[in-house]
């Protein structure tokens, strides 16, 4: 406050990005909840990666500068993909260090995730593949990086277009397509069964 008691510019400033992110609360928090996956979920609440996502934004307030609702929004989005793939790496990490944790990152893909990636991949039956098979899909799918996971599942599976894919993961419209078009043919060829030789 000022000596009349009236706020300075920067707590303006500051009351103003509050109340902005406050505006756009219900679309993160959207967000976070449709890409949570299980072993995530079983680890930490959609509360608590929307607060820790609200309390990087607020840290970064002064390099951040105000282009529109539209642009403040893909930021926003932006920063919670990033740190729902560094929580999901983090997890990962732990499980390799032989820490007690129970689910790995096979449980981040739901059944009905894996039935649809089966149908996508050309499977003549995505039943057959999901009794059959599970196991080697979600082992092919560990082996590919996060980004690469994150690609088929935004886009691919829950039509995200590769615009939007590209505004929040920071890369080019064209790189989020050669993305998936490289993960899509490497998770098939991860699939394809090994001939005895």
């Amino acid at each position: 406050m000022s000596s009349d008691g009236e706020p300075r510019n920067d707590e303006l400033e500051r009351l103003e990005f509050e109340q902005l992110l406050e505006r756009h609360l219900p679309t993160l928090r959207a967000y976070v909840r449709r890409n949570l996956d299980a072993a995530l979920a079983d680890r930490e609440s959609t509360s608590d990666l929307v607060q820790s996502v609200c309390r990087e934004v607020l840290q970064s307030r002064g390099q951040y500068t105000f282009r529109g609702d539209a642009a403040f929004q893909r930021w926003l989005l932006q920063v919670a993909l990033h740190k729902l793939m560094d929580r999901r790496r983090f997890w990962r990490a732990r499980k390799r260090e032989g820490k007690k944790i129970e689910a790995g990152p096979s449980a981040s893909w739901s059944r009905d995730e894996l039935g649809k990636l089966a149908v996508a991949l050309g499977s003549p039956s995505a039943e057959a593949i999901l009794r059959e098979d599970i196991k080697r899909l979600e082992a092919a799918l560990e082996q590919l990086s996060d980004f690469d996971r994150e690609v088929i599942r935004l886009v691919r599976l829950q039509g995200m277009s590769h615009a939007q894919f590209a505004s929040q993961a920071g890369c080019s419209e064209a790189q989020s397509r050669k993305r998936l078009f490289e993960a899509l043919a490497r998770l098939s060829l991860l699939l394809r069964p090994r001939s005895s030789s």
